[in-house]
């Protein structure tokens, strides 16, 4: 079968910095699916991996999470899905990746797919509503009101992919004011179209512009990038006994900062259930189902904004071209062979 894979870690600039090859194709066990993969997408954490990664066990690594296919085969013990199910997932960190034509994956973190929106349009989904559901309701506990503060979230970086579905996911699950930052006029009205209330300028001082909104104190903190850049205003901003969580990943992050406010601090890691088979690692399957009702009644839609090419190594090179200028917005997918 077709795959796009790197036998060295680093630089994109190499020739074989991603590859095309031809690799066997495996065989589903226990409660694992073999999935065709139709669609997939590109997040920073393929670039991450393909920049400092190298291939363990083997001499070729296989990147990518996100996909979005159809189950053609199923282990022994599998119960969720059967033959012909078209499904969609983020992965498992530890295991190959999605950028094959066939992938294995434990059904228990697969989701039915939205029947409402191509297989690319679902694709720029999965990681990112895993990680923006995961921490906005599981880490952060924004349903449960924070004495005092302001009933709003701040999201830093809210024109990328988490950002942008995680903008979403508050507007259709809660009564929350959304306060994202962008900082470009184009980034500024994709915040708004997608729900935010209000946008602001993270290159520009943060706590003024939150107090110019005349609300108070906002109560919860999610940064999606650049965290140690803004730690700082955010003690200054976050309401006493507010939340905060992140998760990017910050050489040095001191948050003595938020000792006299007791701010708590969650670190959000969507491969966590599944890379520590956790007990509750099927609550991802749960909440891509859910995700996948909420785009199908029209509550949230797809944040694709590009669909690169087919998904071969020139097309995923694009790709990770444009994450590592970290300037991109929304979601770049794939799609087909």
């Amino acid at each position: 079968m077709k795959a796009v894979g790197y036998k060295e870690s680093g630089s994109l600039a190499r020739a074989d910095a991603l590859i095309d090859v031809e690799i066997d194709k495996p065989t589903p066990t226990g409660r694992d699916l073999l999935v065709r993969v139709q669609a997939v997408s590109v997040n920073p954490v393929d670039v991450k991996i393909r920049q400092n990664r190298p291939p363990e066990g083997s001499e070729l690594a296989i990147l990518g999470w996100d996909a979005v296919g159809e189950v053609v085969g199923t282990g022994g013990d599998a119960s969720l899905f059967k033959v012909g199910d078209a499904v969609w997932y983020a992965g498992a960190i530890n295991r190959t990746g999605t950028n094959a034509e066939y992938h294995l994956v434990d059904e228990r973190i697969v989701g039915r797919k939205p029947s409402s929106v191509s297989p690319a349009a679902a694709a720029a989904l999965p990681l990112t509503a895993l990680t923006a559901y995961e921490m906005l309701f599981d880490r952060l506990r924004v349903i449960e009101p924070v004495p005092g503060a302001a009933p709003a979230v701040v999201i830093i970086g809210g024109a990328g992919g988490v950002g942008s579905i995680a903008i979403q996911l508050l507007r259709a699950k809660t009564d929350l004011t959304v306060i994202a930052t962008a900082s470009r006029p184009e980034t500024q009205a994709w915040v708004k179209d997608l729900g935010a209330h209000h946008a602001i300028d993270h290159t520009k001082p943060l706590t003024p512009q939150i107090e110019v909104l005349g609300i108070g104190q906002p109560g919860w903190v999610f940064s999606t990038t650049h965290t140690h850049h803004y730690i700082d205003q955010i003690a200054e901003f976050i309401a006493p006994q507010g939340h905060f969580g992140l998760i990017d990943d910050p050489e040095k992050l001191n948050i003595m900062p938020f000792k006299t406010k007791a701010i708590s601090t969650h670190w959000e890691l969507m491969f966590t259930r599944s890379l520590f088979g956790t007990p509750d690692i099927q609550r991802q399957h749960d909440i891509l189902n859910e995700v996948a009702e909420l785009l199908d009644e029209g509550k949230i839609k797809s944040t694709a904004t590009e669909t690169v090419g087919k998904i071969n190594a020139a097309s995923l090179k694009r790709a990770h071209e444009i994450i590592e200028t970290n300037k991109a917005r929304g979601k770049l997918v794939l799609e087909g062979f």
